[in-house]
């Protein structure tokens, strides 16, 4: 992949970027038919380099992805904008009959947008931290850095200990009130967990 990407400028990125704001940040195969049509079709010569992606669509849509996080993150929270940026937080499935549901905890790449899902009794550092590291360890990559709410389920020295041990570069949180600090978690929460699991 990373052979795919030195194909594309820092113009490039910055060309996505301005896409993506332009037009809302399409899915994959949408942003792939703009950015054609407008080489293409309307002859800009800008779009070279991103109209010519490979003729794979897989590859066509990681090379896009990773390319999209280069030009979201040029800071200190995903330097390169490769994967290992992950996001993380906790669903509550909800009460039985007076009983206590469980919790999912959700973790999420940034830029690929693996996912991988876990399952407490309660959340407190007994249960939450084993299952917390089993995740992070799931990712077929390594994990730089970890952002979740301002909850102090996550924001605790325990769970900082564990980054450390697993040698996690940056651990960040959103803003109090601020959910959109955490849009993406938020929004597979919404469209993954409670979609699947209620």
């Amino acid at each position: 992949m990373e052979r795919t990407l030195r194909r594309y400028t820092h113009a490039d990125m910055l060309l996505l970027a301005e896409t993506d704001a332009l037009r809302g940040t399409l899915s994959g195969p949408a942003t792939m038919a703009l950015l054609r049509r407008a080489f293409k079709v309307f002859g800009d010569a800008g779009y070279a380099h991103l109209a010519g992606m490979l003729a794979r669509p897989p590859v066509q849509l990681a090379a896009l992805e990773c390319l999209r996080g280069r030009a979201r993150q040029p800071g200190r929270y995903a330097p390169g904008g490769g994967p290992g940026w992950v996001r993380v937080d906790s669903v509550h499935q909800g009460d039985h009959d007076k009983v206590k549901g469980v919790y999912h905890v959700n973790a999420v790449d940034t830029v690929t947008q693996y996912q991988f899902t876990g399952c407490v009794e309660r959340i407190s550092e007994r249960y939450l931290l084993p299952v917390l590291e089993r995740l992070l360890e799931s990712f077929p990559f390594v994990v730089h850095g970890f952002h979740s709410d301002n909850g102090s389920e996550y924001v605790n020295y325990q769970v900082a200990a564990l980054l450390a041990k697993l040698r996690v570069e940056a651990f960040t949180k959103s803003r109090p009130r601020r959910s959109n600090d955490n849009a993406l978690e938020e929004s597979k929460n919404g469209s993954v967990i409670r979609k699947q699991f209620g």
